[in-house]
């Protein structure tokens, strides 16, 4: 979710899991983990012969019943708090800016992925969630959106669209 643009290191150790890594990303390690591995030794390795085959093409993504990769993860992620923070009420109680409070805290200590976690608990302490109102919240979990964005290197949402995007949909009515 947060900075998905890092990769982790990889290592013989250490091999990183489907939800820190891409999917074009670790379907090539897996490919580069098999072709190492499958290599005859050096005693028995015989010259291949020439043929002109192109190399298969990178995988555009997993099919949708594999396990989600990071870019998937986050993708559903991102929809989920849009939508908590779309359906907040606009004027919360007591219980509700605690549990919400509560919920982004203990969500930044489990996401699977490990150095997005780490990263959206620098986040949070640097800028809490805001849970005075609906409206609060969501320009918040906006900005913090945002900030990720920047990091990966993917384009700003404009948070003046977000209940647009995440609660009313289009006014053409094109979600209807």
């Amino acid at each position: 979710m947060p900075a998905e643009g890092h990769q982790p290191e990889v290592t013989k150790e250490k091999v990183p899991c489907r939800t820190c890594t891409d999917f074009k990303s670790w379907s090539k390690m897996q490919r580069k983990a098999l072709s190492t591995s499958a290599k005859p030794p050096s005693s028995e390795v015989t010259t291949p012969k020439t043929v002109d085959t192109p190399p298969p093409p990178e995988p555009s993504g997993p099919p949708k019943h594999c396990p989600l990769d990071k870019e998937r993860l986050g993708r559903h992620t991102w929809g989920l708090l849009h939508t908590m923070a779309a359906y907040y009420p606009d004027e919360p109680s007591p219980q509700d800016r605690t549990n919400v409070q509560k919920f982004f805290e203990a969500f930044a200590k489990v996401y699977p992925c490990e150095y997005c976690a780490k990263d959206f608990q620098k986040e949070l302490k640097d800028s809490p969630p805001e849970v005075k109102s609906q409206h609060t919240l969501s320009q918040w979990l906006c900005r913090m959106h945002n900030r990720v964005n920047v990091k990966i290197g993917k384009p700003e949402f404009d948070c003046s669209k977000v209940n647009e995007r995440w609660r009313d949909g289009p006014a053409d009515g094109s979600c209807d």
